[in-house]
């Protein structure tokens, strides 16, 4: 088992929601944690964030799930991480900050982050929070 930071479409009820990815490929269900979250940048990529670290910057908020090791290369998958070849994605283990029973907790978590080349020219997230950036934006149109 290991812990995963889902901050964009990975998060329960969107579009690549963790539950299903599991489901669909008849592995255990991913167990939530909690919410967390690790500083950097997000920007907007239209159908999905991009999240870029920088430790400086204010946090990127996103769930933690316990999940079997099976579930990785299904991960990998819908972020289009292939070893040895450079994309828009990547994975990192990075410690990333949960709240668990209302106490902060450092966890060593896979991230998939993305490249500061990547998002030249994208409007950037300030609130740090995908869901909440996404309804809103859909409430404006």
């Amino acid at each position: 088992m290991q812990h995963v930071f889902v901050y964009g479409t990975l998060r329960a009820g969107e579009s690549n929601d963790i539950h299903l990815a599991a489901e669909r490929h008849g592995i255990a269900a991913p167990v939530l944690i909690g919410s967390g979250h690790i500083n950097g940048r997000l920007y907007d990529f239209d159908a999905y964030p991009g999240l870029v670290l920088d430790s400086a910057a204010g946090p990127v908020r996103g769930d933690i799930y316990r999940i079997d090791e099976t579930l990785v290369p299904v991960l990998d998958e819908i972020e289009e991480v292939v070893p040895g070849v450079i994309d828009l994605y990547r994975s990192e283990c990075l410690p990333v900050t949960a709240q668990i029973d209302g106490r902060a907790q450092v966890l060593d978590c896979l991230v998939y982050p993305v490249g500061k080349e990547a998002v030249e020219g994208l409007p950037r997230i300030d609130n740090g929070d995908w869901v909440v950036y996404r309804r809103s934006k859909r409430a404006r149109q």
